[in-house]
């Protein structure tokens, strides 16, 4: 029986669409300005706070 890398990962992975100009959202966790539109509804985390959580959301092992 093999099974996929999916079968492993517990956190979604999916991220909004990129922005292609201003406005830009707001970090959720900072207040900096986001990759991502400012009409997408959702989390949004600056690109410094998304590695962070990756950092710290990350199988050790």
């Amino acid at each position: 029986m093999s099974e996929s890398d999916s079968d492993y990962c517990l956190i979604d992975a999916s991220r909004p669409p990129r922005a292609e100009g201003p406005p830009y959202a707001r970090c959720v966790l900072c207040q900096e300005p986001t990759e991502y539109p400012e009409s997408y509804k959702g989390i949004t985390l600056c690109p410094v706070c998304e590695w962070r959580e990756a950092e710290r959301t990350s199988c050790s092992g």
